[in-house]
């Protein structure tokens, strides 16, 4: 599943806000029933390869995901010394004003973008993707090398998120 920030807009070129969402995911393992098997976040969207627990809605997970990383992003917009803070936090209030919730802000796109994965070699290929994202973008050479991405766990070393592995 995709997610993604509304109009592209690069929030994720900062650490304290990766971290946001790593703590946020490591969170919903522990205490809503997510399975992570694959992640990556770029600089304006998060790739995920998830499934929830039995009888727990992977919808449900994810709009409180979106929901409160929402708000922690944009309070550390706030708090944290970002040079584009005044122009990020117009963009975010301004989508939020366009929706018809009438939101005070809004960060993430609607919806999730799911496909579902159903055969060893969709589960590969997707796998691979979400790995190959920052060699594709140039951020790094090796899929491992970048440390906000589940590719690491896949060598042999421990990443940021807490990983269901694949068999």
């Amino acid at each position: 599943m995709t997610t993604t920030v509304i109009d592209w807009v690069d929030i994720f070129t900062r650490p304290i806000y990766k971290q946001i969402v790593v703590d946020s995911l490591n969170y919903c393992i522990a205490k809503k029933g997510l399975k992570v098997y694959a992640w990556v976040i770029m600089s304006n969207h998060i790739h995920l390869i998830v499934s929830a627990e039995e009888g727990v809605l992977l919808e449900n997970i994810m709009r409180d995901f979106k929901k409160f990383t929402s708000k922690k992003l944009f309070e550390s917009m706030s708090e944290f010394s970002e040079s584009r803070r005044v122009w990020l936090i117009k963009k975010f209030v301004f989508a939020g004003e366009r929706i018809q919730r009438n939101s005070e802000f809004k960060i993430w796109k609607d919806g999730f973008h799911p496909i579902e994965l159903n055969t060893n070699e969709l589960m590969a290929q997707k796998m691979d993707y979400i790995h190959q994202n920052p060699v594709t973008d140039e951020i790094v050479i090796l899929p491992e090398h970048y440390v906000y991405s589940s590719a690491v766990d896949y060598c042999g070393e421990k990443g940021l998120v807490q990983l269901t592995k694949l068999e």
